[in-house]
């Protein structure tokens, strides 16, 4: 398989592995877009023929053990800000996630993006990976109810005597252990078992509040099969949507999805350690070319836009290092056209194990990182903790991108500021703006 020492079947659980990390979005996308009058099962539909598209692709053309789906930020700007802030119709903002789409495949053939990735500086880079991987675990824990909002403090530990938390620890105890002994498949067995051991918690507990956390209970399940809902394809309005007061939406949709997309790229490859012989991300140019073309299939199709997911951790630590890594995983969307009520049964602190633990597995970047140079360490700092604590990759690596430039300058270093780099921040600036 390529040049990378694997196996196919260490490829193919992988596979699985992303697989179980990322198949909540199948629920929780449409969940966020449904708000915006999208038809629920319709919103099903599109989610999964993103996914199986864009993860297929990426197998198949860069070669890349990357999961793509849409993206959690972009549906929430999707719906919240552009139809239900600015007045959109979701055709209209489908129409925008088009010409963003479009935009980014430009920036692509033109080798931009290219350019924007030579220019972030090194020490970023092991920020933004670091900064991946807390903002995955806190996600994690959150979804696994071991954090919770506290209006005091914002958030809070969850209760230990809940059977949902106290579940999700044994799952984690458990995972941790199969991976500390080098178990294959150490991420699906915890998973699977955490999802038996919280099986008893739905039949006994028929609470409808556990319907938050994903447990499968008498109160929420719901079937086996559903027919697939193909009305929100081509539904995008394509010359409604450039209309002079909505390319700021344009604009949003496009600037995100490239930086959530090349943070992605550069924090996995820097974790993982598959880079080319100049220490970049392997067959990121193609890797690019697959997320454009996903978002402009994913407003054709009626979703809002496609983006590399940073849950493909989860795969690449239990060896994924092809495409078929990326491939298996988009199959493995394919039969939620029909099943997806069967989501119910995998409970989200099942997959938050891997979350919260993949997370862990990406700080080893930090080891490189001069800690004793201020105007180095600072603006890592900032990139990491900004990720988590403002629920935004994007916004992290803005403030680190902008933080690193002005100390730069300010302490006599303007020579190690790229060129493009000061563009890139420019357009930040915008972006925070807008």
């Amino acid at each position: 398989m390529e040049d990378r020492s694997t196996f196919i079947r260490t490829e193919i659980l992988a596979g699985i592995s992303s697989f179980l990390a990322t198949f909540y979005i199948i629920i929780v996308n449409p969940s966020i877009l449904s708000a915006s009058g999208m038809p629920f099962s319709a919103a099903v539909t599109s989610t999964v023929l993103v996914c199986a598209f864009g993860s297929i692709m990426m197998g198949l053309y860069a070669k890349n053990p990357f999961i793509i789906a849409p993206g959690m930020g972009l549906n929430a700007f999707f719906t919240y800000t552009a139809v239900l802030g600015l007045g959109l119709s979701y055709q209209a903002a489908l129409g925008a996630v088009f010409w963003a789409g479009i935009l980014f495949l430009i920036l692509s053939v033109l080798k931009v993006r290219d350019k924007i990735v030579l220019a972030i500086p090194h020490s970023l880079r092991f920020a933004i990976a670091a900064g991946i991987g807390l903002f995955i675990s806190f996600i994690g824990f959150q979804n696994a109810g071991f954090i919770i909002d506290d209006k005091a403090t914002l958030v809070g530990l969850g209760s230990l005597k809940d059977p949902m938390c106290l579940t999700f620890l044994v799952g984690l105890l458990i995972t941790a252990i199969l991976i500390a002994k080098r178990v294959t498949g150490a991420m699906i067995i915890g998973i699977l078992l955490t999802t038996i051991l919280s099986w008893p918690i739905g039949r006994w507990w028929g609470d409808a509040s556990l319907v938050n956390y994903g447990i499968p209970t008498i109160v929420n399940y719901s079937g086996v099969f559903s027919m697939p809902d193909f009305s929100l394809l081509f539904k995008a309005d394509l010359l409604g949507s450039i209309k002079y007061a909505f390319l700021p939406v344009i604009f949003v949709f496009a600037f995100t999805d490239l930086f959530d997309s090349l943070s992605t790229f550069v924090g996995l490859s820097e974790a993982s350690g598959y880079k080319d012989e100049d220490g970049n991300p392997k067959n990121l140019k193609k890797s690019l070319m697959v997320d454009a073309v996903t978002t402009i299939f994913s407003g054709l199709v009626g979703t809002s836009s496609g983006t590399a997911y940073i849950e493909s951790a989860v795969g690449i630590r239990e060896g994924g290092k092809t495409g078929l890594t990326a491939i298996t995983a988009g199959i493995l969307f394919l039969p939620f056209l029909f099943f997806s009520p069967l989501l119910s049964i995998v409970p989200s602190i099942a997959s938050s194990i891997a979350l919260v633990l993949v997370g862990s597995f990406m700080m080893k970047p930090l080891t490189k990182i001069d800690w004793n140079t201020a105007d180095e360490a600072i603006p890592v700092f900032f990139t990491m903790i900004l990720m988590p604590l403002t629920y935004s990759i994007t916004t992290g690596i803005i403030f680190g991108f902008l933080t690193y430039t002005l100390l730069k300058l300010f302490v006599g270093k303007k020579s190690e500021i790229n060129p493009v780099l000061l563009i890139i921040n420019a357009l930040s600036i915008l972006y925070l703006w807008l």
